[in-house]
């Protein structure tokens, strides 16, 4: 990667993330093959190396701070590029990551990334959500960032978390006051996202009967 491992650090300190040699040499093997398929087919807009760390790595990684564990079971749906989900897999060993992707070149890219990362504790699933197979363990956290289907994906992940798992959307303003008034859910936490003026982190757990 052309950008350094202290401009690295300087470029992700404002979402209060630090990064190690071993984090570095996995951004750099992503950012590599992310470049690459996505003059094959579209994964992200921003492909200015820093602007991948800031708005990508950075609202990822975000959310490991103080919102998600470091390790448990996390469902990403929706996982398109591997934003969320993908990246708090690098960053979290400990935590065991189902990518679901519906489009199957958005797939074999994850498969692609994930295997030459060497990630173990990746899976993905190409799938949509509500075609998802039920799994034997249900997950702790289930993340999206850019799916939308809103009310879909709050009815699929009520049956599909935990007793005490929780829902992690990245949002705008709009959509996190439309979908914090869902009745059925219990939010517990709205985060403004730094070096943002309009996204936040909005979590909530399914209300139980």
């Amino acid at each position: 990667m052309d950008i350094s491992i202290d401009r690295t650090c300087e470029l992700l300190r404002p979402y209060g993330v630090s990064v190690d040699a071993h984090l570095y040499d996995l951004i750099g093997i992503y950012i590599s093959i992310l470049l690459q398929w996505n003059q094959k087919i579209s994964l992200t807009a921003v492909t200015e190396p820093s602007k991948i760390l800031k708005f990508h790595f950075g609202e990822s990684l975000f959310a490991g701070i103080d919102v998600i564990d470091r390790e448990g079971r996390l469902a990403d749906v929706g996982s398109g590029a591997g934003f969320p989900g993908l990246v708090l897999a690098m960053a979290n060993p400990g935590l065991f990551v189902t990518l679901i992707e519906s489009n199957s070149k958005k797939a074999a890219f994850l498969s692609e990334a994930a295997r030459k990362m060497g990630l173990k504790n990746v899976k993905v699933r190409r799938s949509r959500m509500e075609e998802f197979p039920s799994e034997p363990e249900a997950f702790d956290f289930v993340t999206s960032r850019a799916l939308g289907q809103f009310y879909k994906l709050l009815a699929w992940s009520s049956g599909t978390l935990s007793v005490h798992g929780k829902l992690v959307l990245w949002l705008g303003d709009g959509d996190a006051t439309t979908i914090s008034e869902e009745r059925g859910w219990e939010w517990l936490k709205l985060v403004r996202i730094p070096d943002s003026e309009q996204r936040c982190l909005l979590m909530g757990k399914p209300i139980r009967p």
